[in-house]
């Protein structure tokens, strides 16, 4: 699987990004207050680990939350570890 070909689409009436892969869902779940959003859980089910499906997935949200003017809260290990390998998100992210 290429991640160029992965499609990510933000369900905001579940609160999450996510990729439908067959029956199962990788997804990147947040919450919303104000102007800030907080990334709370990241999740691929384990036959798909390792498919750069969590990489896209947060590249998606983050440019989503810059795109949107958010302040970005990475209470998710994934994404917290994921901006600080991409500095391009630090600016809008707490804690940087």
């Amino acid at each position: 699987m290429d991640s160029e070909q992965i499609e990510v689409k933000n369900n905001p009436e579940k609160n999450r990004f996510e990729v439908i892969l067959g029956d199962q869902i990788a997804m990147v779940q947040y919450m919303i207050a104000g102007k800030n959003i907080v990334f709370t859980h990241t999740e691929v089910p384990p036959e798909f680990e390792g498919k750069g499906i969590a990489g896209k997935m947060a590249r998606v949200a983050l440019d989503f939350a810059k795109d949107e003017g958010y302040r970005v809260q990475a209470l998710c290990p994934f994404i917290a570890a994921y901006v600080r390998r991409h500095p391009e998100y630090q600016t809008i992210t707490w804690g940087y």
